[in-house]
């Protein structure tokens, strides 16, 4: 069993930017596929990015339209991930989800992934 908990969204302007955080408990962490999705009003949940252990290094990759402002990090030491998030706009603005799956799993379906954090707001307005 995994429990997630993400940090506290927040109010953002756009060009800004925030951190958000992730902690995990329950498992063994470092070799947990970690991720982030996020479902913005009136559409559907969708991927963000993730972070996986190849069982010889990490690789993460991201979403077409966050790639290049987005960067998921891990820290094996505290058990948690976050997503930095940069030059935020306005379509940014969403639930934002921590999740986990096992070892090894990689996908951007919201089935490839077991647990899920209860979610955390991030708005970006003016």
């Amino acid at each position: 069993q995994v429990r997630l908990v993400e940090s506290e969204g927040g109010l953002v302007q756009p060009g800004g930017s925030l951190r958000l955080s992730c902690a995990t408990s329950g498992r063994t962490f470092s070799s947990l596929t970690m991720g982030w999705f996020r479902q913005a009003p009136g559409k559907e949940r969708e991927f963000v990015a993730d972070n996986r252990w190849s069982g010889i290094t990490y690789y993460e990759s991201y979403a077409s339209s966050v790639k290049g402002r987005f960067t998921i990090s891990r820290d094996n030491a505290k058990s948690t991930i976050s997503l930095q998030m940069n030059s935020l706009k306005p379509e940014d603005t969403a639930v934002y989800y921590c999740v986990a799956a096992p070892p090894g799993r990689t996908g951007r379906g919201i089935h490839d992934y077991d647990y899920w954090g209860q979610g955390t707001q991030v708005t970006v307005s003016s």
